[in-house]
């Protein structure tokens, strides 16, 4: 199982003037984590687009592209582009031509998103969103086949016999798709023949076997051999468990309260947190022993292929955010690896 990382370069508002951290702040703290993250052996990190002052990654590619030239072996990627409101063409493109100047390292994650703000940003209609993401997948899978390309939909104009070029440095892109838990969103992914990637966020993910079971058997249907399944949630490290937990706490429930409150859910509590952070729940946060047992556990139950965590939700600060990949890479992925 690889281990991997994922941002959103959360922001938050700096108490001594009132307004949120400078993006060229943000976008440096996210190229020094994906640099160490790659000096200590981390296989993947993912940045999340978003068009929100909270979220101000609204062009991973651009940012993936700088980590690119200081990264030697770790895979980049999004996490997620939000396909409804892109053109598949330069989306593939993008992506293609940071997987040219990595050699290979690039993979395209994409979904609906988690939150709207992209749709009216883009003209795009939101009740469109299922049909157009499953139109433009198909519009995907074409481009990654090979040249030339052929295409007619409703949500973008026709393509007839076309060429997009470059073309990714092993010919195809590693896609993934951003999967809920419905057997439907399984099923479009194994259509398809792209990953499935799973974000358990309040549900112990042990507990999602048969969903990611049904992923597999979908895809066996279809006629797809290896595809892989990702499973993403929050977490962190720090040498003594008490401190990653309260430390994780301040940043989870800083964030975590504004997309409640937007989406008129029940306010996060202490006791909701440490729900989900003990036992078999989706965050992982704790010493390395701790983290490595409970990420040991998770794949003997789904035997996943790779998973990812957000260390710095609610932007928590750079100094333990940067010690948490440190002791992931140097401390947690061998103890995964020999388990």
């Amino acid at each position: 199982m690889q281990l991997g990382l994922y941002s959103f370069g959360d922001s938050s508002i700096e108490q001594s003037t009132g307004r949120y951290v400078a993006e060229s702040v943000i976008f440096r703290n996210l190229l020094e984590r994906i640099k160490l993250a790659d000096e200590v052996g981390l296989n993947y990190f993912g940045l999340g687009e978003h068009h929100r002052e909270d979220y101000p990654v609204s062009a991973p590619a651009i940012l993936l592209g700088a980590a690119a030239s200081q990264t030697q072996q770790i895979h980049l990627g999004s996490a997620v582009t939000v396909l409804p409101t892109k053109d598949p063409v330069r989306v593939f493109q993008q992506y293609s031509t940071l997987d040219q100047i990595t050699e290979g390292r690039a993979e395209l994650t994409v979904g609906t998103g988690a939150y709207i703000e992209s749709y009216p940003l883009f003209g795009q209609e939101l009740a469109d969103a299922q049909a157009n993401f499953t139109e433009k997948l198909g519009l995907l899978q074409a481009m990654n086949a090979g040249n030339p390309v052929s295409f007619e939909g409703a949500f973008r104009p026709a393509i007839s016999q076309l060429e997009v070029w470059p073309r990714p440095f092993n010919q195809k892109l590693d896609i993934w798709v951003a999967t809920g838990e419905t057997p439907e969103s399984s099923e479009r992914a194994a259509a398809f023949g792209f990953n499935a990637n799973y974000s358990f966020l309040s549900a112990a993910p042990a507990s999602k076997r048969a969903i990611v079971e049904h992923f597999r058997a979908s895809a066996a249907a279809h006629g797809h051999v290896g595809l892989k399944v990702a499973v993403a949630g929050r977490g962190l490290v720090a040498e003594r468990s008490s401190v990653a937990k309260e430390t994780l706490y301040g940043g989870w429930l800083a964030s975590v309260s504004v997309s409640q409150r937007e989406r008129k859910r029940e306010q996060p509590s202490r006791e909701m947190f440490d729900e989900q952070a003990s036992g078999d729940g989706p965050i992982l946060a704790g010493d390395p022993n701790e983290v490595a047992d409970r990420l040991a556990a998770i794949h003997s139950a789904l035997g996943h292929d790779r998973h990812i965590l957000q260390f710095d939700i609610g932007n928590i600060e750079h100094a333990a955010v940067m010690r948490s990949i440190e002791l992931l890479g140097t401390k947690v992925l061998p103890q995964v690896q020999a388990l």
